[in-house]
């Protein structure tokens, strides 16, 4: 049986850090699936650089290989509903963490979890998107479904250089919503403002206050960060603001008070990005027209798969922004 390159995770050292390396495996080596991928990219995503540092115990079964999202061709399934050559995109169930992910050169998964390749998508812009683009997406989709629109007025989106906020931003810039980035890196204010921020706030200003609510800003925010960053949106959003949350990088405690939503109408969604796949393709299907994003090609930098150790180390290190993609086979 031929063999391929694999970066995989084995059980945590003393230290409780996962040793990774690179091994060649074979298609029997995978988790069980239906579906067998030649995987032409996958991705960094924040999740998968924590994950490979053991850092809150993400992967709880070793040896694995990680990788949550990933786009490539059916070389076989047992599914009638793929064939040989079909381009597909598989990301969250699990892979990665609970069964093997992308950071191979073939996957096995199963058929439920296969999304056939949204139309006018190729693989690598459906890879630049990957889970963190679906995540931008589905925010938005709930957004605008909760009554967001870009007459609404201003919205925030926090942790601005991450893979999510950056679809975020440019998504909703294209469709005329007029958004502010905070970040806390003053070097990426042109990369934000070229993805479409009209104005770019310094993190910093996300403080505790003591006061319940502060002066209304935002019609709606994207909240990738947690922690007081989302108490001190929630204090600042508008009558009716509207506010997804799906990170917790700044923490995943927040303090606040029940009067913005009492007084002010705000609304908080949470944000699960592995929704149901009646739901991803309605998402997806947006994507690929309505939220198309304009400039991947800012967002997503694309690296070799022997750079993913050194890549997902400058993730941790907080030296990376935007989309950060593994060329895993040609």
């Amino acid at each position: 049986m031929a063999t391929f390159t694999a970066y995989q995770l084995s059980a945590p050292d003393p230290s409780g850090t996962p040793q990774g390396r690179f091994v060649e495996m074979t298609e029997d080596d995978l988790s069980p699936g239906d579906v067998v991928i030649k995987v032409a990219y996958s991705s960094i995503n924040f999740k998968d650089a924590l994950a490979a540092a053991g850092i809150n115990k993400i992967i709880r079964k070793f040896p694995r290989v990680g990788g949550i999202d990933l786009t490539g061709c059916v070389v076989r399934s047992t599914d009638p509903r793929f064939k040989r050559d079909d381009p597909v995109v598989v990301h969250g169930f699990g892979i990665g963490v609970d069964v093997d992910g992308g950071h191979a050169e073939y996957a096995r998964v199963a058929a439920d979890w296969v999304l056939p390749l949204p139309n006018g998508l190729s693989l690598l812009e459906t890879a630049a998107l990957g889970a963190a683009g679906y995540t931008a997406a589905l925010s938005l989709h709930w957004m605008e479904h909760n009554g967001l629109s870009p007459e609404s007025g201003a919205v925030l989106v926090s942790g601005a250089t991450g893979g999510v906020a950056s679809v975020a931003i440019d998504i909703m810039s294209g469709r005329g919503y007029s958004v502010t980035a905070m970040t806390g890196k003053e070097s990426a204010h042109s990369y934000l403002r070229n993805l479409g921020a009209r104005e770019v706030i310094d993190a910093a200003v996300a403080q505790p206050s003591g006061k319940p609510m502060e002066t209304a800003r935002w019609a709606g925010a994207v909240d990738s960060v947690g922690g007081e960053v989302l108490a001190w949106i929630l204090r600042t959003s508008a009558s009716d603001g509207v506010v997804t949350s799906f990170g917790n990088a700044g923490g995943s405690e927040f303090s606040g008070s029940v009067l913005p939503f009492i007084l002010r109408g705000v609304r908080l969604i949470g944000i699960n990005a592995n929704s149901p796949m009646s739901l991803r393709r309605i998402v997806w299907e947006k994507l690929a027209g309505e939220y198309r994003p304009r400039h991947l090609d800012a967002i997503a930098d694309v690296i070799a798969f022997e750079q993913l150790p050194d890549a997902m180390q400058r993730m941790r290190s907080r030296q990376t922004q935007g989309r950060t993609l593994i060329r895993m086979t040609g």
